[in-house]
């Protein structure tokens, strides 16, 4: 049976197969586009644990989140309530998102904003830029070797950062083959839609000194931040847990409130 990383990815190829937008135009559209906002940087600066709060209307696996989620009035919650950073899912058929959810929540606040979508394509990476994204989402397990280095240079040629999301060890290594400096690591697994809550820990050991390093899914308390914070990471991605808040931007600061800092420098 086809898990649900097969049928999303099988979706995002077959639309990229019928899209006959010239690629060099859209590139050039990208890097016209006017100056991103830094979401490497920002991580890398945050003087407490950075969150990076999640506009998500549905999961493939539980359904709608949020009825008449608003993008602007949600990224704006968390930004009072202190968050770093913005991650966007676009993905219509999947997760309800779209272009214009990105542009609307990142319009309502001063946050960088990543794009957060299944890239597969160079189109998909200008597309981001030229939505307004200041980031875009590399899964590793998605992508074959080539692909992934060839998106993560086309990624810093139009002016984005590149978050390359792994899994495992093998994919750590595939991340730091291409130079990724910016890594997340998934604590869901993108076949089943389980999380393991001890991955990120696992793999910190692993990610060199140097390397933004963000743990993802599985994030509901400050324990969990705080867990991660010692284990070494910069950032945590929340999803769900902040967009099913009743008060979203309450729950961004109980997060960051509980998290002591410990990661190696970056720059």
């Amino acid at each position: 049976m086809p898990t649900y990383l097969d049928r999303i990815l099988a979706a995002h190829r077959r639309a990229a197969t019928v899209d006959h937008r010239p690629v060099d135009e859209l590139v050039s559209a990208a890097r016209a586009a006017g100056p991103a906002r830094g979401f490497r940087a920002a991580l890398a600066s945050a003087e407490d644990m950075a969150v990076i709060a999640e506009v998500k209307r549905r999961s493939p696996s539980k359904g709608p989140l949020v009825a008449d989620l608003d993008p602007a009035a949600l990224a704006a919650a968390y930004d009072a309530g202190g968050a770093t950073a913005l991650s966007v899912l676009t993905d219509g058929e999947f997760f309800g998102g779209s272009a214009a959810d990105l542009a609307a929540a990142r319009a309502a606040c001063s946050l960088p904003a990543l794009r957060k979508d299944f890239t597969v394509v160079p189109a998909d990476v200008a597309d981001a830029r030229i939505m307004g994204a200041d980031a875009v989402l590399l899964i590793a397990v998605a992508l074959d070797d080539a692909e992934l280095a060839d998106l993560h240079v086309l990624a810093a040629d139009v002016g984005l950062d590149a978050l390359v999301e792994v899994h495992d060890e093998h994919e750590l290594d595939r991340a730091l083959e291409v130079g990724a400096t910016l890594i997340g690591v998934n604590q869901r697994d993108l076949v089943t839609f389980a999380v393991d809550t001890e991955r990120a820990v696992r793999l910190a050991s692993r990610i060199p000194a140097g390397v933004v390093a963000v743990a993802e899914s599985g994030v509901t308390r400050g324990e969990d931040v705080r867990r991660l914070a010692d284990a070494g990471y910069h950032a945590v991605l929340v999803g769900e847990a902040l967009v099913t808040a009743l008060d979203p931007a309450a729950a961004v600061t109980a997060l960051r409130g509980r998290a002591p800092y410990h990661p190696s420098s970056c720059s």
